[in-house]
C-alpha cells in the first residue's frame, strides 16, 4: 500500500465560528465544509460536535472539532509549546513578510522570520492556542542533496546517543551566531 495524501488533519477548537472566521481572515483559507451530529458516527457515543473544514491549499485540508460537552481544551503540559505546530508553505518571501506585517497589524504576536537556511519561517498562535508556522522555501538543490545524504546517519546517531548530530549544523549557523 502507498498513501496518496493526507485527507485532512483535525484539531480541537474552542469555538468553530471564531476559528473559521480567524483562518479565513488571517490566512485567507476557504471554508469548505461543516458537519455536525449529536452522535459520533464511528463510536455512536452521544457527544454533539461541529466539525469544520478549511482549504489549506494544494489539496490540503485543515479541520477542527468544537466539542461543547467536553472539558475545556488543554494542551500537553509535558511538551514545550514550540513543538506541536501546523506549518503552512507560502510562495515567496514577499508573501511571508507581508503576512507577518498583516498579523502584527491585527495585534497577533509573531516570532521571526527565523532562518532555517533551506526555509525561513514565522510563528504565531491561533485563537485556540495552536502554534502555526508559515514557511518559505529558500534552499538550493545542493542543500537538499546534502541533507538527503546524511539523514540516516543523523537518525542512527541520535538513536544511539540522544544528542544532536552535527551533520546539518550549518542550517542554523546564522541564527546561532
Amino acid at each position: 500500500m502507498k498513501l496518496t495524501k493526507i485527507h485532512h488533519v483535525a484539531y480541537r477548537c474552542k469555538d468553530a465560528k471564531e476559528t473559521v472566521e480567524w483562518y479565513v481572515k488571517h490566512l485567507n483559507m476557504d471554508f469548505v465544509l461543516a458537519i455536525a451530529e449529536d452522535l459520533v458516527p464511528s463510536t455512536k457515543a452521544p457527544d454533539p460536535y461541529m466539525h469544520v473544514f478549511l482549504d489549506a491549499g494544494g489539496g490540503n485540508v485543515l479541520a477542527f472539532f468544537e466539542l461543547p460537552n467536553s472539558p475545556a481544551m488543554g494542551r500537553d503540559e509535558n511538551t514545550p509549546p514550540w513543538v506541536q505546530h501546523i506549518a503552512f508553505e507560502v510562495d515567496s518571501m514577499k508573501t511571508l513578510e507581508d503576512t507577518r506585517q498583516r498579523l502584527l497589524d491585527a495585534g497577533i504576536d509573531v516570532i521571526g522570520p527565523t532562518n532555517h537556511t533551506i526555509f525561513k519561517s514565522i510563528y504565531f498562535f491561533d485563537p485556540n492556542g495552536h502554534r502555526l508556522e508559515l514557511a518559505c522555501n529558500t534552499g538550493t538543490p545542493d542543500m537538499y542533496k546534502k541533507l538527503d545524504e546524511c539523514k540516516w546517519d543523523m537518525l542512527n546517531e541520535w538513536a544511539r546517543t540522544k544528542r544532536a548530530p552535527k551533520h546539518a549544523a550549518w542550517m542554523h549557523e546564522t541564527e546561532f551566531n
